[in-house]
Formats: structure tokens, C-alpha cells, sequence
């Protein structure tokens, strides 16, 4: 039973820390990345609270060294979704009923393992599992994830402090409950701080979880839940299981007790389940809260007065950063013909100065694409763009897989604006350019705005400020997150709340407290200190 008013320490976002030579993070990270190569891993699923060892091994490889084995993960099968569901139920009423500062204090507490003791595992697992470089994973699953962990509660404080008038003779209040059943985690490869995010959110407000990974994202899924279980979570709020995706759909959604899904990854997948959601309305106890984001094809679109430099930077790193493999990376650029002879002159200096392979050696930035499929459908883009009179590659469009799986850094002049990789998501290292003349900036516009059914992120380039309002008139809806004179990359928590609308999602922006109301379902009390004795009202007396 509380019995004080709680309020946590308004957080500041997390230092990133640099990794340049000669420094102590620098060191101890690489030593951390030499000992997961050393010592392989067996990785079990954890549901209630109990390790999950099957006779299904599946070898964990780096994308870019992938004869060489990190460890293995212990696959599941409908069964085990079925008791993690169990485990959530079983586990819903104490969790629920705890006061909401003890919850707190578990995700505070796993924010400052992280930041500590965990820092350099986590960043290393995010490296070699995923292919991310140094400052990548350290942005990613250090940062941003105890960013989420710490600003999650002073949102989930300023949401319970949230409370409707009162008039004399009465006090309203608000409660916000958690929702009745368990919540469906379903995480992506690419960003260790969601597949974080995704189950912690739901559970800090009170719910309990079931938290399906990537398979390629395994490896450090299961520190997350290492560290979650050292900060104290109890048994059976978060169940992790490595199950395939239409098993694990087929126990969840057909469930009565399904509450909601909370969801990064494919329009295609997240379209599904919505489809079958549909389907099963009637069965669920309640309206399922579907909570999503999902693709992109985001843009930079530069204005006749932009400045050039920083709009070459931004290109470069918005859309090479993580091999393209971001919701949010750069895929397609409108430029200005008054710009593109100098922009492409630094772009495609900047891309001869990448240098590409594995993680392991700090001076890569670039590194491999996740596994052999992302490979192939990244590659079949850029044979067809070469093969295609309307487009022509300008740089890279070499891929290998012999060791690692290697896409260069691509870069397509379109000749039409409707190209197919102007439209079409790629997520990899693909940026498609097309030139347009500088006196039809309105109709590019227009074009920007209508050529993609996604609407994540985008970002102009202009120091013209009518060119800016204009921007920001004609894209108010092509975007979730919109960028002025930047990359339309890299949002961080409580300043740039992250997702988009259209086909990208629901846009319940992660990283603010618009998020955590997803998760809980308000109920108004009212309580009347002298209630009426008499039905009658003064207006119905006589004269």
C-alpha cells in the first residue's frame, strides 16, 4: 500500500559515449566482443520464469562472419507460446496489483545495470548478432534503451497525475488500469532499444507480457531479459519464446484473453494480424489495442537554396548509417539540378571513403545486411536497376556473400520520379535519387507526397524560409517524424517521439507518454460526500 505521493527523478538522456582510440569504453567493449566470440552461448526461452531447453538447437551466426558460431537458441513450438501465455495470465493479478513504484523501481534498475555493468555485453551481442558497428550499437542498445527504461516512468508518473476537476461536494478521480488479458511483444532485428521497449512498456503500466523476437535478434534478446530478471522482475511478466511467427500468431490470436499487440517490423506481417484480429472480434473480452509501426520509404527533398554540404552529410549518413536497415533511413532524394553536380561530387567522395566488413574492426562503417533473404531481395533491386534504361547506378552495386553478407553502398540516378526503387522499400543500403528542376519545387512536393503509401519520416533541406513553410504546408501528412536542414534519422527519446502514419503505422509515438496510454484503460470515479435525499428539483417546484 502506497502511502506518500512518489515522484521519480526527471531523466536525462543517456551520454553516448565516443569509442575513440585510446579510450577505457574503447577497450573494454573489444574486450567483451573477443569473449562472446570465444565462448559460445546456449539460449533457452524463459517463460514464468523458468529456462526452456528443447531438442530444436539453432546455430547463431554474425551476418557478417556466418560460418563462424556465436552459440545456439533452444527453438519452441506452439506448446510453449501456449504456457507463456499461461504465465502471463497466472502472473497478471500480483504484478497488476503492486504499486506502480515498485514496478518503477525495476526498470530504473535495470536502466543503471545497463548503463554499468551490462553496457559493453549489450553493445557487443548488438554487434556481433545484428552487424551493427560500434557507435550504432551504442546509440541503440545502450542509449536509447535505457532512455525508454528511465523516461518510461516519469510518463507513467505524469500519466497517473493526470486527474479530472472536481466539484464542490464531490471528488472525481481517474484510475488507469491495466488492460484485462496479456499483451503480444513482437520485436524486430535492427533496433535492440525496440525489441526492449516493445514487452517493457506494456509491463511497466501493469501488464504481462508474451515477447516474440526476431530469430536474428536472439542473441541479444536474451540479455535484455537477463538484465530485466537481475533488475527484479517477477516470474511470469515477461515470457520470451523463440517460436516461429504463424505458431505463435495461431496461440495468441485466437486467444480470448488477448489485450493487444505491440509491434515493430513488415506492413505485410502487421496487416495480418490485423486482418485476423478482425476476424476473431468477437472471441476477445476485449477491443484488442493494436499498437504498430511498421515500413518506410523516407525521404530528403532539398530546396534550390539549400546548403550543399550538410545536405551531402545528410545523405550519406541517413542512408548508408546501418546499411539502410532503419524504418527511418534515407531511400529516396529529390535534388534540385542547380545542387546535383556538387552534391554528387561529395556524395560519392564520402561513399569511396566507406570502409565495409565486420564489426570487429572499428574503422568499418559499413558492415553486412542481416541474413541471406535481406541479401537477396537487396540485391535483386540493384540488378534490376542495372539492367533498367531508367535508372543508372552511380555507385557501389557490387554485393558478396561468401563470408559475409556484403551489399556496397548504392547509389540510383531515376530518370522517372515513379521509378520502382523511388517507390518500393527496400531496407538496405539503396539510395535512389532523382534530379528535378529547381522552378517546379511545388510539384516535387506533391510528388514526395503521393509517390509512397508510407508515411515515417522525411526531411528538407532549404535556407529559403518560404521554402520551408511551404514544405511543411504541402508534407504535413507524409511523415510521422519531420526534419528541417537534418537526416530523417536518428529521433531520440522525449525529444523526438517516434512513428508515422499511413502504411507506417499507428503512430503512438514510442518514446513518449502517448505510448504508455495504450496500455492501460481508464476508469472515472466519482464519489459524492452528501448525496441527495429527494428525487425533486427546484425548478419543478410551484410560484
Amino acid at each position: 500500500m502506497s502511502s506518500g505521493f512518489f515522484i521519480p527523478t526527471f531523466p536525462q538522456n543517456e551520454p553516448v559515449k565516443s569509442y575513440a582510440p585510446g579510450s577505457e569504453e574503447r577497450f573494454r567493449l573489444k574486450e567483451e566482443i573477443e569473449s562472446l566470440r570465444r565462448n559460445e552461448s546456449e539460449i533457452h526461452m524463459h517463460i514464468g520464469g523458468k529456462e526452456m531447453i528443447t531438442n530444436n538447437r539453432i546455430a547463431i551466426t554474425p551476418p557478417h562472419d556466418h560460418k563462424h558460431i556465436l552459440g545456439y537458441f533452444h527453438k519452441g513450438g506452439k506448446k510453449h507460446v501456449q504456457l507463456a501465455i499461461e504465465a502471463a495470465l497466472a502472473a497478471k493479478e500480483a504484478w497488476a496489483s503492486l504499486p506502480w513504484e515498485q514496478r518503477a523501481s525495476v526498470f530504473l534498475k535495470a536502466a543503471d545495470l545497463l548503463a554499468g555493468p551490462y553496457r559493453y555485453k549489450m553493445n557487443a551481442a548488438t554487434m556481433l548478432c545484428q552487424s551493427k558497428n560500434a557507435f550504432q550499437a551504442e546509440i541503440d542498445s545502450a542509449c536509447e534503451l535505457i532512455d525508454f527504461f528511465r523516461f518510461n516512468v516519469w510518463f507513467m508518473a505524469e500519466i497517473y497525475r493526470g486527474q479530472p476537476a472536481s466539484s464542490p461536494g464531490m471528488w472525481n478521480r481517474m484510475e488507469y488500469r491495466p488492460l484485462e488479458g496479456f499483451v503480444w511483444a513482437l520485436t524486430p532485428f535492427n533496433f535492440t532499444s525496440i525489441a526492449g521497449n516493445l514487452p517493457a512498456s506494456p509491463a511497466l503500466m501493469g501488464n504481462t507480457v508474451v515477447w516474440k523476437p526476431s530469430n536474428t535478434q536472439i542473441y541479444s534478446a536474451a540479455i535484455i531479459m537477463e538484465i530485466l530478471e537481475k533488475a527484479g522482475l517477477p516470474p511470469g511478466v515477461i515470457n520470451l519464446v523463440f517460436t516461429s511467427g504463424p505458431e505463435t500468431a495461431d496461440a495468441v490470436l485466437n486467444h480470448p484473453a488477448f489485450a493487444g499487440i505491440h509491434y515493430t517490423g513488415s506492413t505485410g506481417v502487421f496487416n495480418s494480424v490485423w486482418k485476423k484480429v478482425g476476424e476473431n472480434i468477437g472471441i476477445y473480452k476485449s477491443y484488442p489495442r493494436i499498437v504498430g509501426e511498421t515500413g518506410g520509404k523516407d525521404f530528403i527533398l532539398a530546396h534550390k537554396s539549400a546548403d550543399v554540404k550538410p545536405l551531402a552529410t545528410a545523405m550519406a549518413r541517413g542512408a548508408f548509417e546501418y546499411q539502410g536497415q532503419k524504418c527511418s533511413a534515407a531511400s529516396r532524394a529529390y535534388i534540385p539540378s542547380n545542387l546535383w553536380p556538387d552534391v554528387k561530387e561529395l556524395l560519392l567522395k564520402d561513399i569511396r571513403s566507406f570502409k565495409m566488413g565486420g564489426v570487429e574492426d572499428f574503422s568499418n562503417f559499413i558492415n553486412a545486411v542481416i541474413n541471406e533473404e535481406a541479401f537477396d531481395s537487396i540485391k535483386k533491386f540493384i540488378d534490376g536497376a542495372r539492367k533498367d534504361n531508367d535508372a543508372e547506378i552511380i555507385a557501389g552495386g557490387r554485393c558478396d556473400k561468401t563470408k559475409g553478407y556484403f551489399i556496397e553502398p548504392t547509389v540510383i540516378l531515376a530518370k522517372k520520379p515513379r521509378y520502382t526503387t523511388m517507390c518500393e522499400e527496400i531496407f538496405g543500403p539503396v539510395l535512389t535519387v532523382y534530379v528535378y528542376n529547381p522552378s517546379r519545387y511545388s510539384e516535387t512536393l506533391d510528388l514526395v507526397n503521393t509517390t509512397s503509401p508510407y508515411a515515417l519520416t522525411g526531411s528538407i533541406f532549404a535556407q529559403d524560409r518560404y521554402a520551408v513553410e511551404l514544405a511543411c504546408k504541402k508534407l504535413e501528412n507524409s511523415s510521422g517524424n519531420f526534419y528541417i536542414n537534418d537526416k530523417p534519422t536518428g529521433a531520440v527519446v522525449n525529444q523526438q517521439p517516434f512513428g508515422g502514419a499511413r502504411k507506417s503505422g499507428t503512430n503512438d509515438k514510442a518514446g513518449s507518454k502517448y505510448n504508455l496510454l495504450r496500455w492501460v484503460s481508464p476508469r472515472s470515479i466519482k464519489e459524492t460526500f452528501v448525496p441527495p435525499v429527494d428525487y425533486r428539483y427546484p425548478f419543478m417546484e410551484g410560484k
